[in-house]
């Protein structure tokens, strides 16, 4: 009778337990939870994807609903396959790993919690930016040589970018050379100097147009060296139009820098032959970037009259008070200043145009200043902003 008492006890028990067992089961609910957690890409070749490896991988925050993957400028985005961690139980549509074109804009996928009874929807992106770097274009006027057409005077080659040399550099020599055919080539106003702040240098010097200059009424011709060209067909009639300032550019300026001497004569004299003893010359150095084409697509360049005035100036990075410097190498860092935000797209296409331009004589685009004033230059640097 014990016996059959123990067993049914233990028949009870059994019962109770796995009563109490099957309550807790049916009584844990399903995850209500539906957030995606991680998220990446993955793709063969990271680094032509992605700017950093960890820009594969995204932990989402839990408040967040947008997810941005940020890319080179200019990747394929028409077949990506995103993968998600999502909350337990929970299902993604488009399934994680599925392969989506971002090329349109952002993908929607929807998380349905494991009950079914909650869903959240999240936008996923595929941002492709450009990654700017700084780069220094360096000017140190090394390579120079007699022009080949007549060896009357020095002409100034820039290095390009796959190393071979450009014929960029331009200068007022060879309107100089209308007025003094018989100068030698150390008498033009634009001329090698031998010892500059290290290495070569170049050298301006503001002199006199002789006979033919007084005859025309362009007593001076200032030293000059720019970057562009000089229409020599227009040296004695559209003097003006003769420097033609600036080169396509496609990268942004930032800084402009280098070293230089002055030395100013006297007298000042006007076109008129006017003397001011108490006018003091002054050098000038500048950079301007600046729209080559108009409104309706037209090509422009800027000359001697409007290359600081013209409306379709973008930046200039300028030098203030470029004085008597006493045979002191002055040092010289400056900031573009904008006038107007600059379009990348038309920057990547050849929209703008960039000079450099130095001068003995700040007025000598229109023929004034003192014979003798002295401007030497050398390491000029360019800081641009480029992509990578």
């Amino acid at each position: 009778m014990n016996f059959l008492k123990h067993k049914v006890s233990v028949a009870v028990a059994v019962v109770i337990v796995a009563g109490v067992l099957t309550s807790c089961f049916k009584e844990e609910p399903l995850n209500a939870e539906c957030d995606i957690e991680k998220a990446w890409v993955h793709v063969s070749d990271v680094d032509s994807y992605f700017y950093n490896v960890t820009d594969t991988l995204i932990e989402v925050i839990s408040t967040d609903d947008k997810i941005v993957f940020t890319m080179r400028d200019g990747v394929d985005v028409t077949a990506l396959a995103p993968q998600f961690t999502i909350t337990d139980g929970a299902t993604i549509t488009p399934a994680s790993g599925s392969v989506q074109d971002f090329s349109k804009g952002p993908v929607t996928y929807t998380v349905t919690s494991q009950d079914g009874k909650w869903q959240r929807s999240y936008t996923v992106e595929c941002n492709r930016v450009a990654h700017y770097i700084t780069e220094v274009m360096n000017f140190d006027f090394e390579h120079f040589e007699l022009n080949p057409s007549n060896q009357a005077y020095y002409i100034w080659h820039n290095i390009l970018p796959d190393g071979t040399l450009g014929d960029d550099w331009a200068t007022g020599n060879g309107g100089f050379r209308l007025s003094r055919r018989s100068a030698k080539p150390e008498e033009y106003p634009t001329i090698v100097l031998e010892n500059g702040y290290d290495g070569h240098g170049v050298m301006l010097i503001t002199r006199s147009t002789g006979e033919l200059g007084k005859i025309s009424g362009k007593p001076i011709a200032a030293g000059n060296m720019f970057l562009g060209k000089f229409n020599l067909s227009k040296a004695l009639t559209k003097t003006m139009e003769a420097t033609e300032f600036g080169i396509p550019f496609t990268q942004k300026p930032l800084r402009l820098s280098g070293y230089y001497q002055y030395s100013p004569s006297s007298p000042f004299i006007d076109k008129n032959f006017n003397e001011y003893p108490d006018r003091i010359d002054a050098g000038d150095i500048y950079s301007v970037l600046y729209i080559n084409h108009d409104r309706n697509g037209n090509p422009v360049v800027l000359y001697g009259d409007n290359v600081l005035s013209s409306d379709l100036i973008v930046a200039v990075a300028r030098v203030k008070d470029i004085k008597e410097t006493n045979g002191q190498w002055v040092n010289f860092d400056i900031e573009f200043e904008y006038r107007r935000d600059i379009d990348m797209d038309l920057l990547a296409n050849r929209g703008y145009n960039l000079t450099l331009v130095f001068s003995s004589s700040i007025e000598g685009a229109t023929f004034e200043g003192a014979i003798g004033s002295t401007l030497k230059v050398d390491k000029v640097r360019l800081t641009c902003e480029t992509k990578e």
